[in-house]
């Protein structure tokens, strides 16, 4: 057991960075109150916490992007007040965001190469020294990449060593990757993983900003938790299981009892024979009762999504049969899924599942703008703000008014307003697409204890996950999916996580 109070190994000196009663204040909200941070050259330093926990603001600090109101901030031996990004750089600081803030048009080599254009005065650019300096950066991390490729032509694991080998191309000593494995498959993952090891390798110290426990229990060397802006403590990740890390992320017991067995015996609301479309999918046949938790699981490209495409009307099966209530249905689109009872949570819930820009009310209701209008086709403001009120009150949505836009929103509450946005339908089937993927692990027991109640309503759930845990502590029944077929039924009480994995990976 590990004692927050004492946080473990004593810190080495002297330190590549050193963050030290940092705050940081944002109107009414302490986003940080005295927090520490400490990354030695050469380490893989995890940085954990719930969304809203400070995170996001320390490596702004770190960044030169925010200045902190108070603290001291040591790099190298050196004391600054406060960093600017130049300042920030120039100590050999390089911050990889989510979104990895590459440029699509251009080719793997330019970005590589950009910071040799950007910030001096003009000059020709020399395609055949600017090629050879990026894969003379690429060399370094041990992966070849088609240097003439637009980046937007690439995969996201791709794009990854992109922004890495930029980093590198600027004589980085700390690279920060907020987020990193978020929207990779387990075999991304494992070469990401690598590739960071190969930082190291290199004397290169890197931050890894993860919600994914497994992740960092694999790769840290140590591991600094924040909570409500506020250290919980720095610890040897040898020291720490998963379920030690996850409680001192959340402050709470990691419940792991998998559900017990589905007894449910009504007539199924959804049941798929034989559907098959050739090159995603074949021969798949499944039922969901009311009150079930079907899970499906299997690496990325095992035909899990493209089968819930299909469900709800966007991705026609070219054989076989969806029945609904018993009766057979030909969903021509979306829309003819919805009038059915069908609800799809997607994978991608910024692209997919919200509008950013706009407010929690107007994404609350998109989906039942037609009955909520009245006689002449007005929007009927009443029982408009009685569906949003409903769902934000029954979800337990954050926020202080309905009209601030998703895009402010942390993860958790984001996904919130996605099912909300499909609950205000009156759905009787609930297909979830990864719904925890990039939510933190307090975030994630909110939406599963959320599951577990609209299960008891009486919603029947298809849960998609890749991740072996989540399907076995949520699903009463676990299907796994490899090559696009159906490879295996586990009852979760019966099977373990290790031999769920193996099945995934066979």
């Amino acid at each position: 057991m590990v004692d927050p109070a004492h946080p473990g190994p004593p810190r080495l000196s002297p330190a590549l960075v050193e963050l030290a009663g940092i705050s940081r204040r944002f109107g009414g909200v302490q986003a940080l109150a005295g927090a520490n941070f400490t990354v030695q050259a050469g380490e893989i330093h995890c940085l954990a916490g719930e969304n809203g926990c400070g995170k996001s603001t320390l490596i702004k600090i770190l960044a030169g992007v925010l200045p902190p109101d108070s603290g001291r901030i040591t790099l190298a031996g050196v004391g600054h007040p406060r960093l600017s990004p130049a300042a920030s750089q120039a100590a050999g600081i390089q911050i990889i965001y989510q979104d990895l803030a590459l440029f699509p048009q251009l080719t793997v080599a330019e970005n590589i190469m950009f910071h040799d254009h950007a910030g001096h005065a003009a000059r020709l650019v020399r395609p055949r020294r600017q090629r050879a300096a990026a894969a003379a950066v690429l060399a370094r991390l041990g992966v070849t990449l088609p240097l003439d490729a637009a980046v937007q032509d690439l995969p996201i694991a791709l794009r990854q060593l992109v922004a890495i080998g930029r980093a590198l191309a600027v004589a980085a000593r700390l690279v920060v990757m907020d987020e990193p494995t978020a929207s990779l498959t387990h075999h991304e993952t494992d070469a990401l993983l690598a590739t960071i090891r190969s930082l190291k390798a290199q004397g290169i110290a890197t931050v890894l900003v993860s919600h994914r426990l497994d992740d960092m229990l694999r790769i840290g060397d140590r591991v600094t938790v924040l909570r409500d802006g506020r250290n919980a403590g720095t610890f040897a990740m040898h020291a720490l299981d998963r379920a030690q890390l996850g409680r001192l992320i959340s402050g709470q017991a990691d419940a792991a009892a998998p559900r017990p067995p589905f007894t449910g015996d009504a007539p199924p609301v959804i049941e798929v024979r034989g559907l098959t479309r050739p090159g995603q999918y074949a021969d798949v046949s499944l039922t969901v009762r009311p009150g079930e938790i079907l899970g499906l699981t299997g690496r990325l490209g095992s035909g899990r999504t493209e089968l819930a495409l299909s469900l709800f009307g966007m991705n026609p099966p070219d054989t076989g049969e969806i029945l609904v209530d018993g009766r057979p249905v030909d969903f021509g689109d979306n829309r003819a899924a919805i009038r059915a009872g069908l609800g799809y949570v997607p994978e991608d819930r910024v692209a997919l599942g919200l509008v950013m820009p706009q407010s929690i009310a107007d994404n609350t209701v998109v989906t039942v703008l037609a009955r909520l209008a009245g006689r002449l086709g007005l929007i009927d403001g009443q029982r408009r703000q009685e569906t949003i009120g409903r769902w934000i009150t029954g979800l337990q949505i954050k926020t202080a008014t309905v009209e601030r836009p998703v895009q402010e929103l942390s993860g958790g509450n984001q996904q919130r307003i996605v099912l909300a946005k499909w609950l205000a339908t009156q759905p009787r089937v609930l297909i979830l697409d990864s719904p925890t993927a990039g939510i933190d692990v307090g975030a994630k027991a909110g939406l599963y204890r959320t599951i577990g109640e609209l299960a008891a309503r009486g919603l029947a759930i298809i849960l998609i996950s890749d991740e072996a845990e989540e399907v076995l502590q949520q699903a009463h029944t676990v299907l796994v999916m490899r090559g696009g077929r159906i490879t295996g039924r586990h009852a979760p009480a019966d099977t373990t996580e290790a031999q769920l994995r193996e099945a995934i990976n066979a």
